[in-house]
């Protein structure tokens, strides 16, 4: 669905029912009156810019549907869209290099929204290792797909049934955020690819795990690893706001020797 065919008032109600949020919820949210919300969302008034605004930061709008929902409304675009190379961008990529590098000898890479690799420190060749299937290295890779397609790094995790499940469920939660339609799409083809159950049934969770685990085979060992994301806090640009950082940790001692080990292997080769 396009703008040009979507009025701003339509575009708020969806992403209302997106938010499970009744119309007296979100008018009450915004600190306007029901009825007036009501008039907006079916085209009997029309929203001044700064309304189109509050309303969407009430809804937890992206930036980039935020531009969208403005452009509905009859106004120009209130967030910039700059590519990775802008020179503008330069402090905040800069900040993403510290961050990959500082993070070393553990592993940790930067997606942009579609989780297209943007940059990777030296620590991510484990997850690299032996990928059969060549064009899933083909630029731009996507790390989700590169996960979990057989020919990519599915065959080495150990817990794939575990992993998979909680990647298309994050997935499923930002294409809930956000609409878009090219995530939709990659969400339908992961599910399309083998699932590592055997039994039909995924394996129990351990009563006392804290997190979801990726378990990598590697050699004779298996790494095993816990993540984090982070991103910007408060961006104004829609592909800064859509930049994530995710940084992989040793779960367990053996990880952790492994790691060091292969970043002094790294050195002494260099």
């Amino acid at each position: 669905m396009t703008t040009a065919q979507t009025s701003a008032g339509s575009l708020i109600r969806e992403w209302r029912t997106r938010r499970r949020m009744s119309q007296l919820d979100l008018a009450t949210e915004a600190e306007i009156s029901q009825r007036h919300l009501s008039f907006v969302e079916s085209g009997r008034a029309a929203p001044s810019r700064d309304m189109v605004l509050h309303l969407a930061e009430q809804l937890s709008i992206p930036l980039r549907q935020r531009n969208q929902l403005l452009l509905a409304a009859g106004f120009a675009p209130r967030f910039s869209e700059r590519p990775l190379t802008d020179a503008t961008l330069a402090p905040a990529m800069a900040a993403v290099e510290i961050v990959l590098k500082g993070h070393e000898p553990f592993p940790a890479l930067a997606v942009d929204r579609h989780w297209n690799l943007v940059a990777a420190n030296a620590a991510i060749g484990p997850f690299l290792a032996n990928v059969a299937e060549a064009s899933l290295m083909t630029r731009p890779v996507n790390v989700l797909r590169l996960s979990l397609h057989p020919g990519g790094v599915a065959p080495r995790i150990v817990n794939l049934a575990e992993w998979r499940a909680h990647l298309l469920d994050r997935l499923k939660h930002q294409n809930d955020a956000s609409g878009d339609p090219v995530l939709v799409e990659l969400e339908r083809e992961l599910r399309t690819y083998p699932s590592g159950l055997k039994s039909g049934r995924p394996a129990p969770v351990e009563p006392n795990a804290i997190v979801h685990p990726l378990r990598l085979a590697h050699g004779n060992a298996v790494l095993s690893f816990i993540s984090t994301i982070t991103v910007f806090g408060t961006p104004l640009d829609v592909t800064l706001s859509e930049l994530a950082i995710e940084s992989f940790f040793p779960a367990d001692e053996q990880t952790r020797t492994a790691l060091v080990r292969l970043a002094k292997e790294r050195a002494q080769s260099s």
